[in-house]
């Protein structure tokens, strides 16, 4: 298989490079920092460089993109004054938007392989598991799960599109108290990705498989 994995320098992104690597897939991730052999350089809140890393990829074959890059700036905030409007831009800027073009930048890339996306989204955005707090990451995080699924009827039946939950994992986000490593996590999702297809487009789905209410 052929892998984009963005935000792939650390965390579950990294696990997911190496597991893809491990295995014998020709996977890529994208860095904000310098770029080497097998790493293109991406901001995903940043237009010009969305567009110069689809240019570099010149539209080759993707059997798979997984957008894993994103931010959860409020962590811990509180609201009437950890939610200023930066904080909501920023994150959406990130979670959002950059998602979005990079899956459209990618378009002719997927197509030219009949690829699938999978977008690393979180419970946190299901309307019925609310649990307040973190406001900005909970919208921005719904968001993704509302574009995912929109998505998924829009690129039917030729591209198949999943929306996923890692789990909370022991990262620089999730914390050293999370309750899964990232080798549990990334191995979860890898198994998620590979049974993503047309007949399951659409789905919001735990790194174990476990459908999530919306």
């Amino acid at each position: 298989m052929r892998i984009l994995i963005t935000g792939a320098n650390r965390g579950i992104g990294r696990a997911l490079y190496d597991g893809y690597a491990a295995r014998g897939d020709s996977v890529t991730g994208t860095t904000r920092g310098q770029a080497s052999e097998g790493w293109v350089q991406l901001n995903v809140t940043d237009p010009a460089s969305v567009s110069g890393m689809a240019a570099q990829l010149k539209s080759q074959p993707l059997d798979l993109l997984i957008c894993n890059a994103g931010v959860y700036l409020d962590k811990g905030n509180e609201l009437g004054t950890g939610y200023g409007a930066d904080v909501w831009a920023d994150t959406f800027a990130a979670n959002v938007t950059g998602v979005f073009l990079t899956i459209e930048a990618l378009l002719p890339n997927l197509r030219a392989a009949g690829g699938k996306v999978a977008i690393i989204s979180s419970q946190m955005g299901s309307s019925e598991r609310a649990g307040g707090n973190a406001f900005a990451y909970r919208a921005s995080k719904a968001a993704s799960l509302n574009l995912g699924r929109n998505l998924a009827v829009e690129l039917s039946p030729d591209i198949a599109v999943g929306i996923y939950h890692p789990g909370w994992v022991q990262t620089d986000m999730g914390g050293a108290k999370a309750a899964i490593t990232v080798n549990e996590s990334s191995t979860g999702l890898i198994q998620r990705f590979d049974a993503l297809g047309a007949e399951t487009t659409g789905c919001f789905e735990m790194w174990n498989g476990e459908a999530i209410p919306y």
